[in-house]
């Protein structure tokens, strides 16, 4: 299971990364907000524990870059405060659950395990609809009227991008640093745009991606 660590103390996130390994998690550790985020856009996490209190970009602003970008990975805050206000504020920017500073480590494992339950149990059933046809996020299937296709990872990350902005416009260059990191370039994106093109037709689907300057619409 993969975890992003985002903690700027960093006498404290190596004694979590070598707790959280122990426990069976991969890590990927981040010291500053920024670098947090850069990790989040480019790399798939399980679950991510993210400290509010960081330099360069605190990890609220983190996180709600992260919805913004239709990231739903389970989000838990750590952070000195506890005021209710506080706890308040991160939940309604996104996060699953918080945690104040100091706290139990048996507590931390704990509510990561309640939270990656609830995650795949979400995935279990999370078969996305639109239009006519559906998508299987558990085997990348493609199904409609005609036909079905097992997309490539891209190819099912770039539909699920555009489903979740239908009738919205998705930039292309934005879209291709997501799904292939930042060193992407806006030329991939034509070319899987195409291959999309091409299944959803064949699949007889309903939906028609419009390309705009810049960018693409998934219209249904």
């Amino acid at each position: 299971m993969k975890l992003l660590l985002a903690e700027d103390e960093k006498e404290l996130s190596n004694a979590l990364c070598a707790i959280l390994k122990h426990s069976g998690y991969e890590i990927n550790a981040a010291y500053d907000g920024k670098s947090a985020l850069d990790l989040a856009l480019s790399n798939e996490y399980d679950v991510m524990i993210l400290d509010i209190m960081m330099p360069k970009m605190n990890g609220l602003e983190v996180l709600e870059n992260i919805r913004a970008n239709n990231i739903d990975t389970p989000v838990l805050l750590l952070t000195a405060k506890a005021q209710a206000e506080d706890k308040i504020t991160g939940l309604d920017a996104g996060a699953d659950d918080y945690l104040a500073k100091p706290f139990n480590m048996g507590e931390l494992l704990a509510r990561l395990r309640a939270m990656t339950r609830r995650s795949e149990k979400k995935t279990e059933n999370s078969d996305i609809i639109c239009g006519n046809s559906k998508l299987d996020r558990t085997t990348f299937e493609l199904s409609g009227p005609k036909a079905s296709f097992r997309l490539a990872k891209q190819e099912f990350q770039l539909l699920d991008i555009l489903i979740k902005n239908k009738n919205k416009k998705t930039e292309a260059l934005k879209t291709a640093k997501l799904i292939w990191g930042e060193k992407a370039k806006e030329d991939v994106i034509v070319i899987y745009i195409a291959y999309l093109r091409k299944k959803l037709e064949s699949a007889g689907s309903n939906l028609i991606i419009s390309d705009t300057k810049g960018g693409y619409i998934l219209e249904g």
